[in-house]
Parts: C-alpha cells; structure tokens; sequence
C-alpha cells in the first residue's frame, strides 16, 4: 500500500468506541432520596427539645398548687419585742467620785429617792469661791447704799441751812428798808443785806443741782451693783443646785436597771449611769423586712394574740435606718394592754398594711425566694410537664401572693425550690 495515499486516508472512530454497562434504575432516585433525609434530620434537630433546658424530675420531688381567685388580706407577720413606754435616763450632772451606794440594780424605786452619793471637791471649793464673792458684793452695797444716805443727809442739812439764812436775811431786808426811809441806816448797809440774800439764793440753787446731780449718779451706782449681786445670787443657786446633784436621785418612780456603779468609782460629767423604766407601760419594737420599708406607716393596726385575748396596737414611731436588711418600728397598745408583759419579751404580731381585695393568688412558697416573682413553671393539664413562664407578682402575705399578670385562675404551677431548675425551660414531670 502507498504510504502517501495511507496518510490521506480518513480516519475510522470505531476503534475509539465501547460498550458502557446499563444503569441499575433504582439509582436514579439516591439524590432525592438522600435530600429528604437530610432535611428530616435538620427539622428533627431544629425542633427537638434542647436537652441543656429540658429536666426530667420526679413527681415526689416537686410541689404543685393551683392558682386560685379569693380574697387578699394584705398583712405581714412580724417579730416584736416588749420595751417600756416610757424610759428615764440618770445622767450625771457635774460628775465627781461615788461615796455611797443606796440601791440595787433592778430594784423597784419611788420619785425623789435617793441613789447614790458622789463627791467633787473642785465644785466644792467653787461653791465656796462664789459665796465669797457675792457677799463681798453685798457688802459693798450695803456700804454705798450707806454713803448715799450720808451724802443725802448731808444736802438736806444744807438746805435747811440756806433755807434759813434766806429767811432771816429776807425779814432783816423788809426792817432795813423802813429803816433806811426814815434814815436811821444807810444805804450801804442795806445793800449788803441785798446781796447776802441774793448769795444765799444762788447757793442754794446750786446745792439743790448738785444734790440733784449726786442722787442720780448714786442711784445709778445702786441699780448696777443691785444687777450685778442678782447675778451673783443667781451663779450661787446654781452652784448650791450643782452640790445638790451630787445626790442622785429617782427622777421617777419604777424600775431601775443598767446600774452597776462601784465605791470609789470616778464618773464624768454628763455619764449614764442608769436608767428608770416605768413598768406599768409597754410598747412592742418590730423588727420588719426592709420588702416593707415603703409600705409601712404610722398609725397602722397590728393584732397581737396572748393567752386567748387578742390586743389592739398601732404603728407609733418608724425608724428607716436598715440594718441587716430590716428596720424597726414601735408600736403602742390601743385600748387595753396585757398586765403581765415583761421587758424583751417576745411576741408574733400581725402588722395590717392595707384593706382586703378580690385578686388571683398563688401560694407563698419556696419558689418566690429563687425566682423573685419574675417567672414560674406552670404545669400542664396531664400533670406531663411544666413550661417556664414569665409572669408579673405583686403583694404577698404570709400564705398568699398576689398575681398581677400572666396566670389564670385554675392553672397550676410548681410551688417548691427552684434552685436546681433556675437555666431550665421545661420540666418533664414523671414517676
């Protein structure tokens, strides 16, 4: 064969061809097939309980109570303790050393009885200094007032004196003027008793003006050195008053306690040193939850129950300072009160903040404390489960807690703890 001609020669596929085995038809539908799966175990996945929020429990483990609709009775159960009415401090007034003792703590004492006796040399020695100086005072006054007598006797000898020549020179004038008509005296005689008269005239308008002039500047004297032994009469009654506190006495009659002075014992001014209770009054001190702070006010009623009898009291004094998470609050018997009540004596009292109203309830248990009012597990119908819910709470007493929003009257929720359910959404409730 010609190679050129072999070259020009179109080239055959059929080498190039083969047989290719036929398809199984049940392949066909493995795309779809595994398409469907897929999206079943996506939709399995995305609505399947999530097992981190879902608990199974058993039913012995939790508490169930319903939500029922009844009356409210907004009232609080608080603890108290009985304290007197009225209580007297015994303060020392000027302070000194205790030199007798004439009573015991815890004695029963009368008005004005004496206590104890305390001594305070430096009070006495200025005791001693003011009276001197006081009659020191007096008497200078005596002395002045003295003085001014004198001086005012003195005057009025004057006076009389003046008064006298002026008398005698006047009728001696009145004789020498008939005289010296008829010439038996001269005029120069008679001029002299002129001016002896008129001397004695002005000498006494002179000695009335000092007379006048001394009395005032005397008088003056007098009221300002009266003023100032007044004072001084005053700062001695109060220094006799001062030695007078050094006997302690009952400032009324009760109780005494908190007294624990020793013989021999120094004691400062102004320093407690016991107090009187009067034992025939009580109030009760409550010490309230600082929840109620805001919602308790004076004059509110409290009952107190004692030996079968049930005792009226209403909120007096408040006292907002919080310690410890509570305040206090004093409350006084209205009406009767019990006689045998004794001071730090306890008692449960039931404190009424506000008026009875128809309203949703729920118990007040364990769960509140976990979960603050904000959400509670209610329970299904088939008792199967709980689902988490957010609901809104409001007053709370001791046995009721009032439901504002989110329950109905009839459905039920779980009561007990919630602290080991606190990140859970569902409870899966079983035997």
């Amino acid at each position: 064969m010609d190679r050129t001609n072999s070259r020009l020669q179109p080239v055959s596929g059929e080498a190039m061809d083969r047989v290719l085995p036929r398809r199984r038809r049940w392949l066909r539908g493995a795309p779809v097939a595994a398409v469907a799966v897929a999206g079943a175990v996506a939709a399995y996945l995305a609505l399947r309980p999530d097992p981190a929020r879902t608990l199974a429990v058993d039913t012995t483990r939790i508490e169930i109570s319903p939500v029922v609709r009844g009356r409210f009775d907004d009232y609080v159960q608080v603890r108290a303790r009985a304290t007197p009415a009225r209580t007297t401090f015994i303060d020392t007034a000027q302070g000194g050393q205790v030199e007798a003792i004439h009573v015991e703590d815890g004695a029963k004492v009368e008005a004005g009885q004496l206590l104890v006796d305390l001594s305070n040399t430096a009070l006495q020695l200025d005791v001693i200094s003011r009276e001197a100086q006081i009659t020191e005072q007096l008497n200078a006054l005596r002395g002045l007032e003295l003085a001014h007598e004198q001086n005012r006797l003195a005057h009025k000898r004057e006076v009389v004196e003046v008064d006298y020549q002026i008398s005698r020179l006047t009728r001696r004038t009145a004789r020498e003027d008939l005289l010296a008509e008829g010439g038996v005296v001269s005029r120069g005689e008679q001029e002299d008793l002129v001016e002896e008269l008129a001397y004695y005239k002005r000498r006494r308008a002179v000695q009335l003006e000092s007379f006048a002039a001394a009395d005032r500047l005397q008088r003056a004297q007098l009221v300002q050195l009266r003023a100032a032994s007044i004072q001084l009469e005053r700062n001695i009654e109060i220094a006799r008053h001062n030695m007078d506190t050094l006997h302690v006495r009952a400032q009324i009659a009760g109780q005494l306690t908190a007294f624990t002075l020793e013989v021999g014992q120094s004691l400062a001014a102004g320093e407690r040193i016991a107090q009187i209770d009067d034992p025939s009054r009580f109030k009760l001190t409550a010490e309230i939850d600082e929840f109620y702070l805001g919602r308790v006010d004076a004059g509110q009623r409290a009952d107190y129950e004692l030996d079968g009898h049930t005792y009226q009291l209403r909120v007096g004094r408040i006292r907002p300072q919080v310690q410890n998470g509570r305040f206090e609050a004093d409350l006084q018997f209205d009406g009767t009160a019990p006689t045998d009540v004794h001071r730090g004596q306890t008692a449960q009292l039931r404190l009424q903040l506000g008026q009875p109203t128809d309203a949703i309830l729920v118990p007040n248990a364990a769960f509140y404390h976990d979960t603050g009012g904000s959400w509670v597990f209610v329970v299904s119908s088939d008792h199967r489960r709980a689902v988490r819910r957010t609901v809104r709470l409001g007053r709370r007493n001791p046995q009721f807690i009032e439901v504002l929003d989110g329950l109905r009257a009839g459905e039920e929720i779980v009561t007990s703890a919630y602290t080991n359910y606190l990140d859970t959404d569902r409870l899966e409730v079983g035997p």
